[in-house]
């Protein structure tokens, strides 16, 4: 990409903005573009084909070929399926045609995702539907259309349609709220967030070489190397030259394509880095990370080097998350998290405060739920990230401010002045914009919550969904009680310290990774749900079903039939790894330290023959032979257990928790002690000496 080109010019020069549709559509049609925007209406045929002909004209001139449905199924990245604007016309010429009905509905194969049950295999046909609310874009030479996805039968098939639903419920819900406030100028609430993409980087070369890492991932075996995170020289440190190259590549790409890269550094561990985008509404957030982790690997690719998503990719290592910064806003500029500076923008801010301190509270098994899936077993609660318990983080000055209303006392601002605590009467609070404890799942960060349990290859959509539509019961409880009120001051008040006396439990602003932290957690009654396997089983709890079918965000069958994959895919991805591994103890490790182990016999006879010591030959080949036939035994056991795996989904999930993991950490731990004691150059795979430093 020229380094000549302006950062305006290039910014969003690769999507079909707002700006672009302004100045090739005609007025009519930009406005009833807009309309559907913001009101939700239909656009009928002339003018979606006049929309369609404007895209095709301006992803021609950029040199686009094809056009695509780009969507989220509910496994993977995305999903693409690309047609040719070519159309046959006589003489054996083309001309480049898109209508609007091909911009407005497609058909994929549907039997190629996974459906949990939704639709039956032989039912191939799916539909997607674009999403006016979200840009259509310029990739590798196709024009990008978002979309949803759906079933024949109507039941939603991907990630985005959930999302836009729960954005439009909690929505409605929290204007009802400011209404009661006299707020009759907002006419939308917006959820916005902030995804943080943790990554790391590692050559490619030795990426190539290890068998796990290409197929999982991860690393199944590796010895902790000498040196890793001790030394704070990577956090924010210089970032080095051929990353550098890699990060300056990655933010021209996402620029053009229209997201918001904002921040690049180092993280903790070595190799590992972080991209923060500038805040969004909640749709543009989750269809532009999913566009960051593809580009990530993609550009990566272009500088020899492998981009790793995985959440913990070495183990001892420090692990890679996604802290998800959630916020509502009103279309009026408004942050609904932000304290104000009236006692009524206060209260308002407060009776906020307290639906999501609620929220979190009554739902915090189906929140751990929606950070549920193999490679985040590795990460939480490991010295690196939040504990499997949720609570929630406000800091001193807001946890004073709640506890003081609990109690019915007078808040005194430390050093300055007294302040009563009264709806009617509350005075103004500071923003506290400090976040001091990062071992919080959920901190209150001055204006918005930061949920900081994702792990970084996973979309940010489920959480989302399940924030939006928690924080719309919540405001539609409040509503429902507040629009009876005679006395709203009054009932305000009452209800705000109810709330909080309530569910002052989820509040916790000490260490989450203390033990004492999980033994407090246990007697408040806060549920800890330490793997995935236990996670999931709460998915489908009728409370939790009810609450996305009474807000119309999902079907009943919709909520199992995410469950369902869920689980699936746990057990599939445990399966993988349980078969790479064994495969590599069989042809890798196995016979590397045996050859290793019979050059060390020899040496040593030779050694005895001339009377020369080898007591470092003896006693080396002696614990290779132990650790040899401990980790032989131990793969036969692995592959053992996997023939018993059970065909039940829910069982095989409980199974593979129970037997299968243990089964595969007691055969990593004999690895990588051989790998301790096997000469470098018989090791058959690249260390993580060498991985974590190869950048």
């Amino acid at each position: 990409m020229s380094d000549t080109k302006k950062l305006p010019e290039l910014f969003g020069s690769l999507v079909f903005n707002e700006e672009t549709m302004k100045e090739r559509l005609s007025s009519a049609s930009y406005s009833a573009w807009k309309k559907s925007v913001t009101d939700g209406t239909s656009l009928d045929i002339s003018t979606a084909n006049e929309i369609a002909e404007a895209m095709k004209q301006w992803a021609v001139e950029k040199g686009a070929t094809h056009y695509t449905h780009w969507f989220q199924p509910m496994t993977g990245f995305t999903a693409e399926k690309h047609d040719s604007f070519i159309s046959p016309a006589g003489g054996g010429k083309i001309i480049m045609e898109f209508s609007g009905k091909e911009l407005v509905r497609g058909e994929p194969d549907a039997s190629s995702f996974p459906s949990g049950g939704l639709r039956a295999t032989f039912e191939a046909r799916g539909y997607t539907a674009w999403d006016p609310t979200s840009f259509a874009f310029i990739k590798e030479d196709s024009l990008c259309i978002p979309t949803v996805f759906c079933s024949y039968s109507g039941h939603a098939l991907d990630k985005k349609t959930p999302l836009l639903r729960s954005m439009d419920e909690v929505s409605r819900q929290a204007v009802r709220i400011l209404r009661l406030f006299g707020d009759q100028e907002t006419k939308r609430v917006i959820a916005q967030v902030g995804p943080e993409q943790e990554y790391f980087l590692i050559d490619k070369t030795l990426y190539n070489r290890r068998k796990d890492l290409r197929t999982c991932g991860r690393t199944l075996f590796g010895a902790k190397p000498p040196r890793g995170q001790e030394l704070d020289d990577h956090y924010y440190g210089a970032i080095k030259p051929r990353v550098a190259a890699y990060m300056k590549d990655l933010d021209e790409t996402l620029w053009a394509l229209g997201v918001l890269s904002k921040t690049k550094h180092n993280e903790v561990a070595p190799s590992q880095h972080e991209m923060a985008p500038i805040y969004t509404d909640a749709n543009t957030a989750c269809d532009h990370n999913q566009l960051v982790m593809e580009m990530m690997k993609k550009v990566a690719d272009r500088h020899d080097l492998v981009c790793l998503l995985h959440e913990k990719p070495f183990a001892g290592v420090n692990g890679s998350g996604k802290h998800d910064n959630w916020s509502l806003g009103t279309d009026t500029g408004r942050n609904l998290f932000k304290p104000g500076s009236t006692p009524s923008q206060n209260a308002q801010f407060l009776l906020f405060l307290a639906a999501f301190i609620k929220g979190v509270d009554e739902y915090q098994d189906f929140l751990r739920a929606t950070v549920a899936f193999p490679g985040n077993d590795h990460r939480l609660g490991a010295q690196e990230a939040p504990p499997a318990v949720i609570s929630i983080f406000l800091g001193d000055e807001m946890s004073a401010v709640v506890d003081s209303i609990i109690q019915g006392t007078e808040y005194k601002e430390a050093g300055k002045r007294t302040l009563e605590i009264g709806v009617d009467v509350l005075p103004s609070i500071r923003q506290d914009n400090t976040d001091r404890n990062r071992t919080s799942p959920m901190a209150f960060t001055g204006n918005k919550f930061e949920f900081r349990m994702l792990g970084s290859s996973q979309s940010v959509s489920g959480p989302n969904i399940a924030l939006n539509t928690i924080m719309a019961e919540e405001l539609k409880q409040f509503a429902d009680e507040l629009e009876k009120s005679k006395d709203f001051q009054s009932d305000l008040q009452k209800l705000i310290r109810r709330v909080f006396t309530e569910h002052q439990r989820i509040i916790f602003n000490g260490n989450g990774y203390d033990d004492a932290w999980i033994a407090e957690a246990a007697r408040r009654g806060l549920s800890n749900l330490a793997s995935t396997a236990d996670a999931l089983s709460v998915y489908t709890a009728k409370k939790n079903v009810d609450l996305f079918v009474r807000h119309g965000i999902y079907t009943k069958e919709e909520v199992n039939a995410r469950a369902e994959i869920h689980m699936e895919n746990y057990v599939t991805v445990i399966s993988i790894e349980a078969k790479t591994m064994a495969d590599m103890i069989r042809h890798d490790i196995l016979p590397a330290v045996s050859g290793y182990a019979d050059t060390l016999c020899q040496r040593a006879y030779h050694k005895d023959a001339l009377g020369v010591s080898c007591k470092y030959e003896n006693s080396t080949a002696k614990e290779l032979g132990k650790l040899t036939d401990a980790l032989f035994s131990a793969c036969d056991r692995l592959e053992r257990d996997m023939e018993k795996l059970p065909a039940d989904t829910k069982k095989a999930m409980t199974y593979c928790r129970d037997v299968v993991i243990p089964d595969m950490s007691k055969a990593r731990e004999l690895s990588d002690q051989l790998e301790g004691i096997t000469a470098a150059d018989c090791w058959p795979f690249p260390v993580y000496s060498e991985l974590l430093f190869s950048t």
